[in-house]
């Protein structure tokens, strides 16, 4: 039998030598900050050495391509060029010089 962890998001990445640990969160079903939001706090650490997290990070940009061509979700950076074509504006990395 196998478990599963859900995570809300990795809360830091700690390198260490040959030795990456990564933080898993997840936001505080009892735990509020001062605007009554959800505070993130310590799950699990997953710990690898840095060529299998080399790895992971890898076969995750693969995937992310895959999710960003199906449309399932968008990189900041197009959503940015995107509002900034529907106002008629240069996207906020765009250089003056190529106007």
């Amino acid at each position: 039998m196998s478990s599963e962890l859900y995570s809300d998001g990795i809360g830091e990445i700690t390198v260490t030598g040959t030795i990456v640990r990564i933080d898993l969160m997840s936001l505080s079903a009892t735990e509020r900050d001062a605007n009554n939001n959800p505070v993130p706090v310590f799950r699990q650490r997953i710990v690898m050495p840095v060529d299998a997290f080399a790895n992971a990070v890898d076969l995750m940009q693969k995937a992310l391509g895959g999710l960003v061509e199906a449309g399932a979700v968008r990189r900041v950076g197009d959503v940015q060029a995107v509002e900034a074509a529907q106002k008629g504006q240069p996207a906020s990395n765009a250089s003056p010089n190529f106007n």
